[in-house]
């Protein structure tokens, strides 16, 4: 069975000994069936929610930033950014090598360099700053269109089309269905089986936290030898 929408959706039909559906009704699934669409969705969320940072929501930007502009959107699907992996990246043409940007806290940047945003001085940015708006602020302005790159967590997202393919690797596939096992049998009044899934369902989720987060990371000696 294909792993996408439809499949998961088709898997939890089969445990419940139910008609399968096909692409061609898919989005027009009423009742159960539609229920059991949104059950699906519902699994995800879950397991999306239970981690801030799984592997699987890991992404790599690049943007190319304006000369004279310091702010800059932060991704509208970004959960949680990782402020120390901001770079600028290699280009020959500008003459500049990979260089990697200092954090400022927002109240630092206010206090020292509030003035750069208004007035015309341009430069490589040697700093990036995270404000409360869901901006970057990048100082000093780039002088030059730069090509950035940094590392975010995203959120999450639904699936919409039958054959939308989730963001968990397959081999987790029977984790999503037994969630949506879970919100399937409350659906039907089975509370007894609803509670049985709802544990499978965690369980699966202590192995995807245990293998995927619940790792030990090695000590970096940063004593400076002379």
């Amino acid at each position: 069975m294909s792993y996408d929408y439809i499949g998961l959706v088709n898997d939890v039909n089969r445990r419940l000994n139910e008609v399968e559906l096909t692409s061609a009704n898919f989005a027009t699934a009423t009742g159960y069936y539609s229920f059991a669409k949104d059950a699906v969705n519902q699994a995800i969320r879950h397991i999306q929610q239970e981690e801030y940072e799984w592997p699987w929501n890991h992404v790599e930007e690049n943007e190319i930033l304006a000369v004279g502009v310091a702010r800059y959107s932060i991704p509208y699907d970004a959960k949680t950014i990782n402020m120390n992996s901001f770079r600028i990246k290699r280009n020959d043409t500008l003459n500049i090598d990979t260089r990697k940007l200092k954090v400022l806290s927002y109240e630092e940047y206010l206090d020292k360099y509030a003035d750069s945003e208004y007035n015309s001085s341009n430069a490589v940015p040697q700093y990036v700053v995270r404000t409360p708006s869901r901006e970057l602020i990048f100082h000093p302005k780039p002088d030059k269109q730069y090509e950035l790159v940094y590392e975010y967590y995203r959120s999450g997202y639904d699936l919409a089309r039958y054959n939308d393919v989730p963001s968990l690797p397959e081999p987790y596939r029977y984790v999503i269905v037994d969630g949506a096992m879970y919100n399937v049998y409350q659906f039907r009044g089975d509370m007894q089986a609803a509670q049985l899934a709802f544990d499978k369902f965690e369980q699966g989720i202590k192995q995807l936290r245990s293998i995927h987060i619940n790792r030990t990371e090695y000590l970096r000696d940063t004593r400076v030898s002379f």
